[in-house]
C-alpha cells in the first residue's frame, strides 16, 4: 500500500530502484525529473520520494523547494553522486529529509525508507487503531470488541488507505488507480459504488466516517 515515487533521469537507476523497492514489498511509479515527478503526483498519491539531484528540466533541490514551499511534508530521501559536504547541506537546507550517495548501498536505503516512514506515522505495521476499533491489514478484518467483519479486498484496501491518512482528501482517480491500478479497465464509478457498501457496512459505528467533499473526492474522518 506505500507508494514511493523514484525521480531519476537515468534509466538504469531507475530500474534498479524499481527492482530493489518492489522486491521489498512498496508499489512503485518512476519520473525522470522533477516536472514529470510533479505531474505524476497531481494524479496519485505518493508516500515518499526517492530523488536524483542532477536532472533536466526541474533537479532535485528545485522539486524539494518547491514542494516544501507548498506545505507539503512528504518524506524525501535524496540519492545522488554528488558527495561534498556543500552538496548534502544544500539539499538538508532545501527541505530532504535523508541523503544518501552514490553507490547505493539497497540495503541501507531500505532502513533509511522504513525511518522516514516511521517518522511521518504512516502505518507501517499494517493495523490501525481507532478507539475499540482494529483495521488489520494481513487478515482483511476491522473488528471492534467481539463482532469481527472481514471485508472483500477492494473494500478492505480503499478504507485502509482513506484512514491511513485521516482528513486528507483523495480523488476518485487517485483511489482508483491506487485501489484498482492505472491498467484497470474499471470506471471511477467503482469507487462511489464500493465507498456506498463501506458507509451501509459501518452505518451506527461512531469511531469514523466516509465523508464526501464536494467537487474533489472523499476523506476518512477519525472520531475516537
Amino acid at each position: 500500500m506505500i507508494h514511493i515515487l523514484v525521480v531519476d533521469d537515468d534509466n538504469n537507476t531507475r530500474l534498479f530502484l524499481r527492482a530493489v523497492l518492489e522486491g521489498a514489498g512498496y508499489t512503485v511509479s518512476t519520473a525522470i525529473h522533477g516536472k514529470h515527478a510533479l505531474e505524476i503526483m497531481d494524479k496519485t498519491h505518493i508516500d515518499l520520494v526517492v530523488l536524483d539531484i542532477m536532472m533536466p528540466e526541474m533537479d532535485g533541490y528545485e522539486f524539494t523547494k518547491t514542494l516544501r514551499e507548498s506545505e507539503n511534508n512528504m518524506p524525501i530521501l535524496m540519492v545522488s553522486a554528488k558527495q561534498l559536504p556543500s552538496d548534502k547541506h544544500k539539499g538538508f537546507l532545501v527541505g530532504t529529509d535523508d541523503y544518501m550517495t552514490k553507490p547505493i548501498d539497497d540495503e541501507e536505503m531500505l532502513y533509511r525508507i522504513k525511518a522516514l516512514l516511521r517518522r511521518a506515522k504512516i502505518a507501517n505495521e499494517h493495523k490501525i487503531e481507532i478507539g475499540d476499533v482494529v483495521i488489520d491489514y494481513d487478515s482483511l478484518t476491522v473488528s471492534r470488541g467481539d463482532e469481527v467483519q472481514e471485508l472483500p479486498q477492494k473494500e478492505f484496501l480503499l478504507l485502509y488507505k482513506l484512514l491511513s491518512y485521516p482528513g486528507k482528501i483523495f480523488t476518485r482517480i487517485q483511489l482508483m488507480d491506487e485501489i484498482w491500478g492505472a491498467d484497470s479497465d474499471t470506471g471511477w464509478e467503482t469507487v462511489t459504488v464500493h465507498i456506498g457498501r463501506l458507509r451501509k457496512r459501518f452505518e451506527g459505528w461512531n469511531e469514523f466516517s466516509i465523508e464526501s467533499v464536494r467537487g474533489l473526492g472523499y476523506k476518512a474522518v477519525r472520531k475516537a
